[in-house]
């Protein structure tokens, strides 16, 4: 094909076309979401050369991942900084560990949440190294069996999977093998397969506390330079249990990630480490660069060189960004002005769906849903007629729906009652909602108002499957 016959431009020429053609589709339930959880009390800290990111005490850390999951985050990548460091790291498979603590948090906060633990000691040594020293060098073998150790006890504390990156040789063998006798034959190995000894860990440093005392990582972390050898380190992790393989960093080894994808079956993740994130942030700040499409497009090059989970230190509430950003998927986070309990609003807690408000106040409503993260707003609520009926979706008859849509710039969704198919039709065809959910008649009377449901904290249970709500409870007696 050639031009004129072939014009590439005819499949560009417009957002729907494009989203069409999308060749590299990016979600959310890629995401891994790492974490620092700190010895202490009361600790929110900020990581200087890491805006957005934390450190956090356990009880932080433990609403910081209930707000990750009602983001439709999967999974946290956690990291410890204990109270005390010695030069073993003892903390690191001590069962009262900072990681152990956390880990319990986290599964007694959200259970649902996958939880993967790094297994390493550079942040739990007093040298900052990752294992037992001798004479200046870390000994191979003598890591092992407290890296075992280390692994067991995270599972034991409820970790789904556990994640050893010290890069030592024969980890995974022997993470299996101890996983396998203690009774956890049923928890994945994420290896850091090819972990190169590169120049973008130093916000990362910051944040764990775990830059070496002396020395650097290069005798064991990989030499950047090499490729074929990553095929080789992978190859011995496949061979010894790993699961899950993982190339780290992710932006300067995307060649590195197309080759183990290329050569091996299991799941490929790839980690956009602390410098990556931290550049984009620094420039942004200089104003050189739109931050936000900057690591769109990392993320989405990670994605497109073959790994099939990244983990990202990009913050949560830009994770839930980028699903909306990804029309790939065909889905939204639909954060919603519909359970005032619903995580992304309960800071407004309006006392009535923003169908209830006057006109000029719900416009100011959807703006501060939007600054909050809502993709959505359901503006269908509290129409009524004089015998109290509900008329679902007559309120797009209204000027203030088109007001939200083109002042606030938010989508606008029309809920309609089973009975009301012609009303939800007739919305969608004058282009006054982008979305049009119907609410399943048989959990609801249809002479209730939306009102009152909402004041006695009740939400609709959607059909669509992308549609998300905290609380589901059935009409009461």
């Amino acid at each position: 094909m050639q031009y004129p016959e072939y014009r590439p431009r005819r499949l560009r020429r417009n957002e729907t076309l494009r989203r069409m053609m999308r060749e590299t589709r990016l979600s959310v339930d890629d995401l891994v979401y790492p974490l620092f959880v700190a010895a202490g009390k009361n600790i929110r800290r900020e990581v200087p050369s890491m805006p957005g990111v934390f450190n956090f005490s356990v009880e932080n850390l433990a609403k910081e991942a209930r707000e990750v999951a009602a983001l439709g985050i999967p999974a946290v990548l956690l990291f410890g900084l204990p109270e005390k460091k010695d030069p073993l790291g003892k903390d690191a498979y001590s069962d009262k560990g900072i990681v152990q603590t956390a880990v319990r948090a986290i599964k007694d906060a959200v259970p649902g949440l996958m939880v993967v633990t790094d297994v390493c000691f550079c942040e739990y040594t007093d040298h900052g190294h990752c294992g037992i020293l001798k004479d200046g060098d870390v000994d191979n073998d003598a890591t092992l069996e407290i890296l075992a150790k280390s692994a067991v006890s995270h599972a034991k504390a409820g970790a789904d999977i556990v994640a050893p990156s010290d890069m030592m040789d024969g980890r995974v063998g022997a993470i299996r093998k101890a996983l396998d006798r203690d009774g956890f034959s049923r928890v994945p190995i994420m290896s850091y397969a090819a972990k190169y000894a590169g120049g973008f860990y130093g916000p990362f440093r910051d944040a764990a506390e775990s830059a070496p005392s002396f020395g650097d990582r290069r005798s064991y972390q990989m030499d950047p330079p090499n490729a074929r050898e990553a095929l080789r380190e992978v190859a011995l992790d496949v061979a010894e249990g790993a699961d899950i393989v993982m190339v780290k960093p992710a932006l300067a080894y995307l060649d590195v990630i197309y080759r183990v994808r290329q050569a091996f079956d299991l799941p490929v993740a790839a980690y956009n480490v602390s410098g990556e994130y931290s550049m984009v942030k620094a420039a942004e700040r200089l104003g050189w660069m739109d931050g936000d499409r900057a690591m769109m497009e990392i993320l989405v090059a990670i994605k497109r060189a073959g790994a099939d989970l990244v983990i990202t230190s990009r913050n949560a509430k830009a994770c839930a960004d980028t699903q909306a950003e990804i029309e790939s998927m065909g889905r939204r986070v639909l954060a919603l002005a519909l359970d005032q309990d619903h995580p992304m609003v309960a800071r407004q807690r309006p006392a009535k769906p923003i169908g209830g408000h006057e006109p000029a106040d719900a416009v100011e409503v959807a703006r501060l849903l939007k600054a909050h993260g809502c993709d959505v707003v359901d503006v269908s609520a509290g129409q009524t007629v004089p015998d109290q009926r509900p008329v679902y979706g007559r309120l797009f008859q209204t000027p203030f729906a088109d007001r939200i849509r083109h002042e606030v710039g938010i989508a606008t969704m029309a809920v309609g009652n089973i009975s009301s198919y012609q009303d939800v039709n007739t919305i969608l065809a004058a282009g006054r909602a982008d979305l049009c959910v119907l609410a399943r008649a048989h959990l609801w009377d249809p002479y209730w108002t939306r009102h009152a449901a909402y004041e006695q904290g009740y939400a609709l249970s959607w059909p669509d499957p992308y549609a998300t709500l905290n609380k589901y409870k059935p009409r009461p007696a």
